[in-house]
C-alpha cells in the first residue's frame, strides 16, 4: 500500500490549486482517505460573516474523492472525477479547519464510485457530502 500512499499523496501535492488552497493529506488507504483544510481568511466566500467559499468545500470534497480511488486496491492509479455531486448542508464554522473524508465503495473495470463527507470542528453534523463517479485509469 505504500506505493499507493505515495502515489495518492504526490498526486494531492502535483495540484497547485490544493498547494494554494493548504490542503493536507492526512489518511489513505484501501479505499479511503481524509484530508484536511485549514481556515484561511484568503478563502472566506462572505466578509461579513467569514464562512469560506463553497468552492474551496468543494475543491476538498472532490481531490479527498480522487485519492480515496487512487489508494483502492482494484484501481491501477491515476483518476478523473466524471461527476461530483455535493450537497451542502451548512455554513462551516469560521476560524475551523474542515475535514473531508472519503470512502471509494465499489469500482468496475472503468469507473469508481465514492462517498465523502466534510466536517469542521463542531462535529455535530456535516458541513457538505458528496458522492461521486470517477474514472479507473486501464491497466
Amino acid at each position: 500500500m505504500a506505493d499507493k500512499t505515495t502515489l495518492a499523496r504526490q498526486f494531492i501535492e502535483a495540484i497547485p490549486h490544493a498547494r494554494a488552497l493548504g490542503l493536507a493529506l492526512t489518511k489513505i488507504g484501501e479505499g479511503e482517505a481524509e484530508i484536511t483544510l485549514p481556515y484561511n481568511a484568503d478563502l472566506v466566500g462572505d466578509p461579513r460573516t467569514g464562512v469560506i467559499h463553497g468552492g474551496a468545500v468543494s475543491t476538498i470534497l472532490d481531490t479527498c474523492c480522487g485519492a480515496a480511488v487512487m489508494s483502492h486496491p482494484s484501481a491501477p492509479g491515476g483518476t478523473a472525477t466524471i461527476d461530483l455531486r455535493i450537497d451542502y448542508m451548512r455554513a462551516a464554522t469560521p476560524g475551523q479547519t474542515i475535514t473531508a473524508r472519503a470512502n471509494c465503495y465499489h469500482i468496475t473495470r472503468n469507473v469508481a464510485f465514492v462517498r465523502a463527507t466534510a466536517m469542521d470542528e463542531d462535529k455535530d453534523k456535516p458541513v457538505a457530502t458528496a458522492t461521486g463517479s470517477f474514472t479507473v485509469e486501464a491497466k
